[in-house]
């Protein structure tokens, strides 16, 4: 559950300005209440409180992001299709900024490593990251992003669209594919999800 230090009025203009709705605060002590995601941010005299699931791409609209990070995604099924879940983190020169990791429902194992990714560079935006250099284990991903592997099937042609459309956002990024044992974490986060 994270606490954040700062200024709850310059926080409620932060998270309006990203499309949230700020709502009056359930008790006296509270300022106001905002939710995304199944997160839920609570405002009190010099911090907020973020409680609820999936806090973290809650709590990074709040931080003093900025810079460059390396993003790690990872999606995970059990059959194919079948039960899946997704993994990722941000990890900046400072250590990890935010990791996440979710239950996706059914689908194929392309499709989870596509909303892995998708989530990742979300957060990574909410962060207000400039630069963001991207590992992840699935080659097929990796290739169709960059363009050098047609992507025919329909739901990941749109996964790829908006993957696209997220990375024009930065002022520079990078997209390799790596072994697995380099997207370590992000496979545990995944792993974790199904666990949970």
């Amino acid at each position: 559950m994270p606490t954040i230090e700062c200024d709850p009025d310059r926080a409620a203009e932060r998270l309006e300005s990203a499309g949230l709705e700020i709502r009056e605060g359930n008790t006296p002590h509270e300022q106001w209440r905002a939710e995304r995601d199944g997160a839920v941010a609570v405002a009190y005299d010099d911090k907020v409180l973020i409680q609820g699931a999936n806090p973290s791409r809650l709590a990074l609209l709040l931080k003093d992001g900025g810079g460059r990070a390396h993003v790690y995604f990872d999606g995970a099924c059990r059959g194919n299709p079948g039960p899946a879940a997704i993994g990722w983190l941000l990890v900046s020169s400072d250590g990890v900024i935010a990791e996440g990791n979710d239950r996706i429902g059914e689908t194929t194992n392309n499709d989870a490593e596509y909303q892995a990714l998708i989530q990742a560079l979300e957060a990574a935006d909410d962060y207000g990251l400039e630069e963001v250099d991207i590992r992840g284990d699935s080659q097929l991903i990796v290739k169709q992003v960059r363009g050098e592997w047609d992507t025919n099937e329909p739901t990941l042609r749109e996964r790829r669209i908006r993957v696209r459309q997220l990375l024009e956002g930065f002022e520079r990024w990078s997209l390799e594919h790596v072994p697995r044992e380099i997207n370590s974490r992000a496979d545990e986060l995944a792993t974790d999800a199904f666990n949970e």
